[in-house]
């Protein structure tokens, strides 16, 4: 029971930072200090990746009608619209499998870690400041997925690479990118989350792979343990992701970048002079 609740804690944290640009794993990493599951490693490390699966569908569930190119509602010309749309992500996320998947594993062993993260959180919530401030009199160069050139949904891709450093922000790290090329915070933020989709559901898949390929299995309560972290990751996240539309339709990000600039030094606080 006791560790039923620690997955709803922690699927409440992974639901509430995952779209928002303040870092899921970084939290999950800070967050599992104090509420550790009586699991073995593999599951936990196996937990807190594969619980993104139900933020992600938080995503698939509000969008779905947009990302489907085969609706009968569309006409064939939205359809090819989504078709393109499509095109541009798996364009965007090729960086990731090439790149990404190979240092995956070695990023996890060498850099998560609280310096690492603390350091991450407040190096990008500086840029975040610096960034929206430097843009504050700049018109967007695209307004509108529709105009979004694929040499820029490439170089959005590759921001995501930095977040392979935990603590970064997935999200955080590819609307810091769009924002630098020239799209609005707008089209930034939901092109950040088209590309989770597919990045997210390929790491969870893996993530299960790896474990089950260790003869491990989800009998019990550890099957339920995870359903309820991704069912809570599900309900959490679809109100996070209404939330954070909203707030970008009247306010920059520099609220996040003071949010993780603070965090980032309680967690060194936290770490050098009470751990």
């Amino acid at each position: 029971m006791l560790d039923m609740i620690k997955a709803v804690i922690l699927g409440i944290v992974e639901g509430i930072t995952e779209f928002l640009p303040i870092s899921s794993t970084g939290h999950l990493v800070l967050v599992d200090e104090f509420i550790k599951m009586q699991q073995s490693t593999q599951f936990t490390d196996m937990f807190n990746v594969v619980i993104q699966l139900g933020a992600i569908m938080a995503v698939v569930v509000l969008y779905f009608h947009k990302l489907n190119p085969l609706s009968p509602r569309k006409s064939s010309t939205e359809k090819h619209d989504t078709w393109i749309l499509w095109s541009k992500v798996i364009l965007a996320v090729i960086p990731s499998v090439i790149i990404g998947l190979p240092l995956n594993d070695w990023m996890d062993e060498h850099l998560m870690n609280w310096a690492v993260v603390s350091a991450t959180l407040i190096i990008y919530g500086i840029l975040f400041i610096v960034i929206e401030n430097h843009n504050k009199q700049l018109s967007p160069k695209f307004g509108d997925l529709k105009t979004l050139p694929y040499t820029t949904a490439l170089f959005i891709g590759c921001f995501q690479l930095l977040s392979l450093v935990p603590g970064t922000s997935r999200s955080g790290a590819t609307i810091l990118g769009a924002i630098l090329i020239g799209t609005s915070r707008y089209v930034a933020t939901e092109f950040s989350f088209f590309m989770a989709i597919p990045t997210m559901f390929g790491a969870s898949l893996l993530k299960l792979y790896k474990y089950f390929d260790h003869g491990n299995s989800l009998a019990g309560l550890q099957g339920a343990v995870l359903a309820v972290g991704v069912i809570v990751s599900f309900v959490v996240a679809y109100l996070s992701i209404r939330f954070l539309l909203d707030y970008i339709k009247k306010n920059d990000f520099k609220a996040f970048g003071w949010y993780r600039i603070v965090l980032g030094a309680l967690v060194i606080a936290y770490f050098t002079l009470v751990h």
